[in-house]
Order: structure tokens, then sequence, then C-alpha cells
């Protein structure tokens, strides 16, 4: 007999987040999330995500253990910005059997048809602006940094509940040592034009001039990402509470920011591929070892991750694109990270697709966003 528990007490949440590390334990490619970040993810008090949404947390129990989890959500922000009443899954982990998937999802399904919505769609761990979607293709090598990892069977418990794709994202690999002298030369000689233009592309300082550098990346995101297929903008508070975590970890030569004047019109971050690091922490826990095993193996990172890329509309198709992409991986050269990934890109973003095969990039994981009606 399956029982469905609803998470609401601190014992229950610290299953609820612990379930991964049990599932996964025996799994080579599987990095555990910081327990710390998760526990302050899915805290109400914690997270600024939580003051547009209405959240509930699921486990499952079966033979008197617990056998999966995952959450039912309702962003309100993501529903004013579309028109629409959908719902989202998230935190979506099980054992392979279609009876306990079954019964999860259809408790979120019920939580979220009471709660007004029409549609499910999923996982979403709470939305674009944190991390999504379900890796179908590409588990041959571990996630790098803020990337979704789970069993291929996860595809099969949800597909066969009644779950359709409603888009895939892509993951490419890049290899910093094969930038050829004509990418190098091209990024150089399309500067150069910027330049006489009068737009300057120059590190960003995240560092020294937190608040005013976050303020021009916050106004381009917002813009530049609009019209992507399940964007929501982020409220100033999420963009500063995403933002002072990447600091921490960010290198000021990996992070670009494109001005026309005074006018912010893109940016780039590139981030060490710290789930090198984080994979060697027990359970996700910096204490009692966990610290002393990060900072051993942090030093030994050989490959990053462009994580947030934005260039508002009007100043697309002008060549800041490949600037961004030539620093970072000159930066990359520099730093002997001689790879690394560029992800996640929408598979109808015909431009930035093209842009990182043209690189060298390769297609290397694709990820996958479902839907169901549950009218």
């Amino acid at each position: 007999m399956i029982e469905i528990l609803q998470v609401n007490n601190k014992k229950l949440l610290k299953s609820f987040i612990d379930f991964q590390y049990n599932l996964y334990a025996n799994d080579p490619n599987f990095v555990p999330e910081l327990y710390i970040s998760q526990r302050d993810l899915l805290n109400p008090k914690k997270h600024p995500f939580h003051k547009h949404a209405k959240v509930q947390y699921f486990l499952a129990k079966k033979d008197n253990k617990i056998v999966g989890k995952l959450s039912a959500h309702i962003n309100y922000s993501h529903n004013e910005f579309y028109g629409n009443k959908e719902g989202f899954f998230g935190f979506f982990d099980c054992i392979n059997d279609q009876e306990v998937a079954n019964a999860l999802f259809k408790t979120a399904e019920d939580w979220l048809k009471n709660e007004g919505m029409d549609t499910i769609v999923g996982p979403a761990n709470f939305s674009t602006n944190e991390t999504v979607a379900l890796l179908i293709d590409g588990y041959d090598r571990p996630p790098v940094v803020m990337m979704p990892y789970n069993y291929p069977y996860y595809r099969d418990l949800i597909e066969n509940y009644g779950f359709h794709k409603k888009i895939d994202l892509f993951a490419y690999w890049i290899d910093a040592n094969v930038i050829s002298d004509r990418l190098r030369d091209l990024g150089k000689l399309t500067e150069e034009r910027l330049i006489k233009r009068g737009i300057i592309i120059r590190q960003i300082n995240f560092k020294t001039h937190f608040k005013s550098e976050v303020d021009k990346v916050y106004e381009i995101y917002n813009k530049a990402w609009s019209k992507n297929d399940g964007f929501v903008p982020m409220t100033k508070e999420e963009f500063y509470y995403s933002a002072k975590d990447l600091a921490m970890i960010a290198k000021k030569d990996f992070s670009y920011i494109a001005l026309d004047g005074e006018k912010p019109v893109g940016f780039v971050v590139t981030i060490p591929d710290v789930n090198q690091a984080f994979k060697y922490m027990k359970r996700g826990r910096l204490l009692p070892f966990g610290f002393i095993n990060l900072l051993r193996h942090f030093w030994k990172i050989n490959s990053c991750r462009v994580i947030l890329f934005g260039i508002i509309d009007e100043y697309r198709k002008n060549g800041i694109d490949i600037v961004f992409y030539t620093k970072s991986l000159q930066t990359a050269q520099k730093r002997k990270m001689f790879q690394g990934e560029a992800s996640w890109i929408l598979e109808n973003n015909v431009q930035m697709n093209s842009i990182l095969e043209s690189i060298g990039g390769k297609r290397y994981k694709t990820y996958r966003i479902f839907k169901k009606s549950i009218l």
C-alpha cells in the first residue's frame, strides 16, 4: 500500500531533502545538492520565490519506507505573465515503480486542480529562474553546476502517467583548446567595430561594485529573456538572492557586460563547475568533513559553465554574442579550464544554437519539460 504524506514539519522536510541522497547513493554520476541551499530554497521564510507562490511538498511511503517525493506549486507571477492557469510539479524523485509515481502525480494533480489550475507542467524546481526539466539524453557524464540529473527511467514514469513534451532544452560541450585563430580574430575585429559604434564590452565586477553591477544585469535579464518559453520576470529580491550565490564563485574575468554608452544591453556570466568539488561532500553536508573536501577539490576544477547570457532584442545580430563567447573561451584557456558547458538553450532558439555550433559547441545533453491537462 502506498501512503502519501504532506510535508508539514521539519522532520519530514529533512526526509524530503535526504531522499535524493539515498536514492542515488550508488550512482557515480550523481552530485549531491548542497543541503543548506536546498533547505533554504524550500523554506517560505528564506527564499523570495514563495512571496508570489503557493507550494506543497509530498512524500510517498511504501512498506514503511520513503520511496518518492515531489512538490506541487503555483507560481502566481507566471500565471499573471502568461494569463493562464498552469500549475507545476518539481523536486521529483522516485524509485522505479509506476504505481508510486502515479500516486505522487495524482496527488499533485488533485492539489493543483483544487487550487483552480487546468494544466500541470514540470519538472520545475521552482521555475526557469532555478533548475528545470528532466534529463532525457546524455547520461554518460555528471551534471555541471546548477543543472538537473535523474535516472533514465524517470521519463517512462512521467510519460506513462500521461504527460507529453512541452519543449526541449539543450546543453553544449565546448572545448576551449580548439578555439581557432579565425574565431579569435573574428572576436577581436567585431569588438573593434562595436567600439567604433560606442558599444563597450567590459568585465563585470561583482566583488567591489555588487549592487550597481547587479542592477545593470537585472535590467538586461528581464528584457533579454522575456520571449523565452516559460520565462517569468524575476523580482529584484529574487535576482539579488541568486546573484549573491553566483557572486561567491563567479570570476571577474569570466563575466562581461556590454554597454551602449551608459545603457546596459547584454551580459554573460560563466562560473567554475563547482559540482566537481560538490561530488565529494557526503549527503550534501558541509559538516563535519564536507567543507574540507570541498576546499581540497575546489582548486582542481578544470571546467566551467556559461550560466547566464542575455542580449536585448535591438542589439542582437551585431556580434556582441561572438565577442562574449571568444572572451569567455580565452579566459577558460588562461585559467586552464579547457572545457565547459553552455546551457541551457531552448530548442527553438535558432540563433543561439547556431552560434554555439559555429564556435565548435557539441550538443551533448537534452532536457525536457512536460505538461498535462488536468481538466
